[in-house]
Parts: structure tokens; sequence; C-alpha cells
């Protein structure tokens, strides 16, 4: 089967069992399946439940499936991994700019930023709006430069911009 070594290809740094990194991958093979689909998420989670790799994947899927309610645990637990890789306060509201390379292209600090961004945008979302644009202007003052985009999603949450899956 030509989809045997796509699955079996390894990227995510070695420290993701090989099964479970299967299973992500397989995740996109069933796709158009939601159950098969959903059903390789949980085989990931069930093998690597704390692994950052398993909980971005999880958060995309139910992110992208329209079914924020599920999405949120896993933004929030990337959110926290990714706080406490970059041995930063666990709550976000502490952080400061001196307190990470949030300007640099450094992986560690963008990834948190991008924790955040996913955080706020779906708490919005789900009509938490204050929250939502408590975590977006967090990451606004965090990142002057705007390379995440908070400050477009801001705008989208204040009505001044319209969301692309809305058109």
């Amino acid at each position: 089967m030509q989809d045997d070594a796509w699955l079996e290809r390894r990227y995510y740094g070695g420290d993701l069992p090989a099964a479970a990194e299967r299973a992500l991958h397989a995740v996109g093979l069933d796709w158009q399946d939601e159950a098969a689909a959903e059903g390789h998420i949980y085989e990931a989670l069930e093998l690597a439940p704390g692994h950052l790799a398993v909980q971005i994947a999880a958060y995309k899927f139910y992110f992208y499936r329209h079914r924020l309610n599920e999405a949120l645990p896993y933004a929030r637990a990337c959110l926290a991994e990714t706080l406490r890789r970059n041995q930063l306060p666990a709550d976000w509201r502490d952080v400061s700019p001196a307190d990470a390379a949030f300007t640099s292209l450094d992986s560690e600090p963008r990834m948190m930023l991008f924790s955040l961004v996913a955080y706020g945008y779906v708490l919005a979302r789900l009509g938490r709006i204050e929250e939502g644009r408590a975590a977006l202007t967090k990451v606004t003052e965090l990142d002057p430069d705007d390379r995440m985009g908070a400050r477009r999603l801001l705008a989208v949450i204040d009505g001044a911009g319209r969301d692309d899956e809305d058109d």
C-alpha cells in the first residue's frame, strides 16, 4: 500500500512514540470519515496523552470540525505545556514581554504565542468574548509586531473585521 510509507514517516523529533505518530498521520488519511479520524485522535491521546504534538492535533481536529467546546480543553492544555516549556508563570496573565524572546523566531516562545492565540480565539468563538479578548490582547503585548495576527482577530471580535470563515 502506497500510504504505508507515508504513515510510517517520523518528524516529531523522535520523542513521540511511533504508534502515536502513525495514529496522527492516519487522521489525515481518514479525514473525510469523521468517526474514523476521531478514533485515531483517541488512539494518539491514549498512547501519548501529554505530548504537545498530540494535544495540538486534537485541538486542530476539533477546531476544524467546528466542535469548539471539545477544542477548548486541548487549546488550554497546549497553552499550559508551552508556558511550562518556556519556564513562564502558569497563569498566562502574569507573563511579561521580558520573560521570553517573544519577538524572536525561536520556536518555543512562538509556540506559546500560537497557543495563547488559539485559546483566546476559541473562547471568543464560544461567546466568551471578554475572556477571549483578554488572551488576544496579551498576545499583542508580547508580540508587538503582530506576527501571530492577534490584532486581526481582535478586530474580528470587535466587529471591525471579517472572519474568513464567514465569507
